[in-house]
C-alpha cells in the first residue's frame, strides 16, 4: 500500500456499489457504459439477462460487434460480469461496514458509477445487502449483483478513467522532468553489493509489548564481523512484512549495523489474508500511533538489554528506515507532527486535482491523525521510501524535527506519485526543505525499490541507504551519501534536492 496496496480490494464490486439508499427501492433495469473519448454510451438490460450471450442479445450494437470479433465481446463480458466472485467477498464487505480504509473507497468509486436517481452514500451497506441476495439466488457474480443494486439504472463512465490518468500523469511530471535535468549518481562498487552475501546472521525474537496484547515478532539481523554497535530499524509497508527489506538489513549488518524488522501485526500480511477471507476489518486509524510505538518499544527493549544484549549496541542515535506506511511511521518517529486539519478539509473531494490512490489510506487515519504526533528522540536520521505524508502531516513542524530525513521517491508510483507526496513538500521554501534531501528514482514504482529476502538482483536502494546512515550517524565507511557513488544500473537514482 506491500500488496496494497495496498488496496487489493474486489475493485469492480466495490466500484459498483458506492452508492446507497435508505429506503428499499426496484432493483437496477439498465446498466449504462459511457465510453472515454466518444460521444456514445451502450446500454445493457438487466431485467432478463442472467448471462453473457442474454446481455449482448439486449444491445443491436453490441451484438454486431459481436460477431465481427467472433465473439470476444461475449468472452468481455463474460470475465467482468459473469465470472464467478470468491466466496468471501460478502464476508469482506460485511467486515468493512463503517470503516474509513472501505468509505474512501466507494468515495473514490462514487465519480465512475452512479445509480440514478439516488445520493451517493459510503456506508456500504447496500453493498452487503445486493451481495447477499445475489448469493440468494445463486448468482455469485458482478452482473448478479448489479441485478440486486436497488434505483432505476447504473451509468459506468469511462470517461472518467481517462480524467483518472491524466491526473496520475500530472502527479508525476515534475519528478520526471526534474530527472531529465539531473545527473544519475555513480553505480555502487560490485564489491559493496556482493558483501549483503554474508557477514550477518538472522534471529526470530519476540517481545512482549504493553500497547498490543500480543508479543511484537521481530527479525533480528546481527553482524558477524566488526559491528559498529550502532542500530537500524526497518518498518514494513501495509499488508506487507520484514522479509521484503531484509535484503537491505543484510548489507547494513555486512557492514557492522544491527538491524531489527518489526512485523506490524494490525496491518502486515497476515491481517490482510485474514481481511481477504473475511475474518477481519481493514486496518483501523489505531494502527498510525501504534505502528510508531512498535518500533520505539524495540529500541526500549534494546536498551533494556532485551534484544540483542551484550552487543553493547547505542540507542542514543538510532536510524529508522522504512516503505511506504512504514516511511510515515519513521517521518513520525523523527518529529514531524501529525494534523487532522488537511484531512477534514480534502478527503471528501474525488476531484481534486492532488488526489491519489495514498489519499484512500491517508483519509483513513482522520481519527487517529491528532494523536499520531509520537517522535522518539533517540531517531536521529531515517530513510523514507514512498511515504503517503501530503495530508497527514503539518509542515510548520519540519524545522522543528530532531532526524535528518532522505526521502526516496520513484517517478512512475502510481501508488503514492512523487509529485504531491515528495516534490512538493521538499521544494524550497517550504518547512520541510530544511536540510533534509529527496532522491527520485527514474523508472521506480512502488514495488521495486525494496528488498526482498529472496531477490535476484541486488536491492536499488541498499547502498544509498547506507551511505545516508552513514554520513548522519558519524560512520567511517566504503560509503558516504555526500561522496556519492550509491547509485544503480538498472534504476538511477538522482538527487535533486538542489533542483527544487
Amino acid at each position: 500500500m506491500t500488496s496494497y496496496p495496498c488496496f487489493r480490494f474486489h475493485g469492480l464490486v466495490a466500484a459498483a456499489a458506492s452508492l446507497l439508499v435508505a429506503q428499499p427501492v426496484a432493483a437496477v433495469e439498465r446498466l449504462t457504459f459511457t465510453l472515454p473519448l466518444l460521444d456514445e454510451s451502450i446500454s445493457l438490460d438487466l431485467t432478463q439477462a442472467t448471462n453473457a450471450r442474454e446481455l449482448i442479445d439486449s444491445n443491436p450494437d453490441l451484438r454486431e460487434l459481436d460477431w465481427a470479433g467472433e465473439g470476444s465481446v461475449q468472452k468481455l463480458i463474460e470475465s467482468l460480469l459473469t465470472a464467478p466472485l470468491p466466496e468471501e467477498t460478502s464476508s469482506i464487505v460485511l467486515q468493512s461496514l463503517g470503516h474509513p480504509l472501505f468509505e474512501q473507497l466507494l468515495l473514490a468509486a462514487s465519480e465512475l458509477i452512479q445509480v440514478k436517481g439516488l445520493p451517493v452514500d459510503t456506508s456500504g451497506r447496500m453493498v452487503s445487502e445486493a451481495l447477499i441476495a445475489a448469493y440468494r439466488d445463486d448468482e455469485p457474480h458482478l452482473l448478479g449483483f448489479l441485478r440486486h443494486v436497488p434505483g432505476d439504472e447504473i451509468s459506468i463512465n469511462l470517461q472518467v478513467l481517462a480524467a483518472y490518468a491524466k491526473r496520475l500523469s500530472d502527479n508525476q511530471d515534475d519528478a520526471k522532468a526534474l530527472v531529465q535535468r539531473g545527473t544519475a549518481a555513480k553505480p555502487v562498487a560490485s564489491t559493496i553489493v556482493d558483501a549483503a552475501a554474508s557477514g550477518w546472521t538472522r534471529q526470530q525474537r519476540s517481545v512482549a509489548i504493553q500497547h498490543r496484547p500480543q508479543p511484537l515478532e521481530v527479525t533480528v539481523i546481527s553482524p558477524t564481523a566488526r559491528p559498529n554497535g550502532r542500530l537500524v530499524v526497518i518498518s514494513h509497508g501495509l499488508w506487507d512484512e520484514p522479509s521484503s527489506y531484509e535484503g537491505w538489513a543484510h548489507l547494513l549488518a555486512a557492514h557492522g549495523y544491527f538491524v531489527l524488522l518489526p512485523d506490524h501485526p494490525g496491518s502486515n500480511a497476515k491481517q490482510q489474508n485474514s481481511m481477504l477471507k473475511g475474518k477481519k476489518p481493514p486496518p483501523a486509524s489505531d494502527e498510525l500511533r501504534l505502528r510508531p510505538m512498535d518500533v520505539t518499544a524495540v529500541i526500549d527493549a534494546v536498551e533494556a538489554g532485551i534484544l540483542l544484549s551484550g552487543s553493547s549496541v547505542q540507542t542514543d542515535s538510532v536510524a529508522v528506515v522504512g516503505h511506504s506506511w512504514g516511511a510515515t511511521a519513521a517521518l513520525q518517529l523523527g518529529g514531524l507532527k501529525t494534523t487532522s486539519r488537511k484531512l477534514s478539509s480534502r478527503c471528501r473531494n474525488p476531484r481534486d486535482p492532488d488526489r491519489n490512490l495514498s489519499w484512500v489510506l491517508q483519509c483513513s487515519w482522520l481519527k487517529g491523525a491528532d494523536q499520531g504526533s509520537l517522535g522518539d528522540m533517540r531517531v536521529r536520521t531515517a530513510v523514507v521510501v514512498s511515504p503517503p505524508l501530503r495530508l497527514l502531516f503539518d509542515e510548520s513542524s519540519g524545522p522543528s524535527m530532531h532526524a535528518k530525513v532522505l526521502l526516496v521517491s520513484g517517478t512512475r508510483d502510481w501508488v503514492v506519485p512523487s509529485d504531491p507526496e515528495a516534490v512538493v513538500p521538499l521544494r524550497n521554501g517550504q518547512p520541510l526543505a530544511n536540510g533534509h534531501r529527496i532522491v527520485l528514482a527514474s523508472g521506480g514504482d512502488h514495488f521495486n525499490l525494496w528488498a526482498p529476502v529472496d531477490a535476484k538482483e541486488p536491492s536499488v536502494l541498499g547502498p544509498l541507504i547506507l551511505a545516508w546512515i552513514n554520513d548522519h550517524l558519524g560512520i567511517t565507511d566504503s560509503l558516504s551519501f555526500s561522496a556519492g557513488g550509491w547509485g544503480n544500473r538498472r534504476v538511477p537514482l538522482m538527487d535533486v534536492t538542489g533542483q527544487l
